[in-house]
């Protein structure tokens, strides 16, 4: 799906959902062996079911906010950050983004476990597109933001989650990027790093980057963002302010 042209009535939105949806289709039954596959076939009885993992999304995102995304688990959060961020062709409808995409949707996206972390700098760099000499230039600042500098010669299969976290968004995050897309991302590590990576998106918003954040954080949405979103079951069902749609959250998840 390559990127479209925005109209010029939607000039101040950098992401727009037009009926957006996502089919999986999933088998019945655990098939183990390809002889049970095979005997299964014949016999007709390798039936698969299908549920909409986003069901017929509309949703524009403006220029410059940080949105918010929230709901149970199985709700689609997932599922939006990797429609909008092009790693997942939807079933159907129209994704329209203005700008680069740079997106962390889990915890050591893109990171080659036998390489060190320093390695993997400039792997993930790379596949952001940038020179060899723009990842040299910004190399150490990216080493001091992530707080593992004694590691950073270590592979990376040696990190704990929070570490791979702290590198992925410091990565990510080095260059002024045009879309950001984060899924639960800023919620492991301490409180003082997360408050770090609060205040760098922030400063990202006030230099006009588009942020979209999914969370599980009621306190997160609050405080980070200027409108947000509740999925149930693949479906929008609440859009507003922050507050808001947090009080409809804790109204799904009581039920």
């Amino acid at each position: 799906m390559s990127k479209q042209v925005i109209n010029n009535s939607d000039n101040e939105f950098d992401i727009i959902l037009e009926n957006v949806s996502v089919r999986y289709h999933l088998p019945d039954q655990i098939v183990r062996t390809y002889k049970e596959f095979a005997i299964n076939f014949i016999r007709g009885k390798n039936k698969k079911r299908s549920f909409l993992a986003l069901d017929e999304v509309n949703l524009k995102i403006k220029a410059g906010e940080i949105f918010g995304v929230i709901g149970i688990n199985g709700a689609g959060k997932s599922t939006l950050l990797k429609v909008i961020s092009r790693v997942l062709i939807p079933s159907g409808g129209r994704v329209v983004t203005r700008g680069r995409v740079y997106p962390l949707l889990q915890l050591g996206a893109g990171f080659h476990p036998e390489l060190t972390g320093r390695e993997n700098i400039f792997l993930n760099g790379t596949l952001l597109g940038r020179t060899r000499k723009e990842i040299e230039e910004k190399y150490q600042d990216i080493v001091e933001f992530s707080e593992i500098a004694k590691f950073i010669h270590a592979p990376v299969r040696t990190y704990s989650s929070g570490m791979q976290a702290r590198l992925g968004f410091a990565v990510a995050s080095a260059w002024q990027p045009e879309i950001l897309i984060l899924d639960e991302v800023l919620s492991v590590g301490d409180i003082a790093f997360q408050e770090k990576c609060h205040q760098r998106m922030q400063e990202f918003r006030k230099n006009g980057t588009t942020t979209v954040l999914v969370s599980h954080s009621p306190e997160q949405i609050s405080a980070l963002c200027n409108r947000a979103l509740l999925l149930d079951k693949g479906k929008i069902v609440a859009l507003g302010k922050p507050d808001t749609i947090i009080n409809a959250y804790r109204k799904l998840i009581e039920v």
